[in-house]
């Protein structure tokens, strides 16, 4: 996969995968999206900074958790993790579909 930074080093993450993560306390999720959208509805447990206004220096500390971005259909998210990438930050992967494929895998989320 190609993005912003040339060859894009992002890894793919189902929704099961992150559910399952989530819920050990495994992943500290990061959600991109603007808060007109999250407001809306969004993914429990889930950290709000829109890609609108990210830098990566601003991400809480993972706390041992592995940083995983996600957006409405997973293209924003891929767009963070190569720019925390492009910051020196490990963080390299997201939720594929985003939110989108959260809801279509029948995960619960909020409003």
């Amino acid at each position: 996969m190609f993005g912003l930074f040339g060859r894009s080093q992002v890894r793919n993450l189902s929704p099961e995968e992150v559910a399952a993560d989530l819920a050990a306390d495994r992943v500290l999720l990061v959600d991109v999206r603007e808060p007109n959208e999250t407001v809306r509805e969004r993914i429990p447990g889930a950290v709000l900074m829109p890609l609108s206004v990210f830098e990566p220096a601003d991400l809480p500390d993972p706390a041992g958790r592995e940083v995983v971005f996600s957006c409405a259909s997973g293209i924003r998210s891929v767009k963070a993790a190569e720019i925390a990438q492009a910051a020196g930050l490990p963080y390299r992967a997201h939720l594929a579909g985003g939110i989108k494929a959260w809801k279509a895998a029948g995960l619960p989320t909020e409003t």
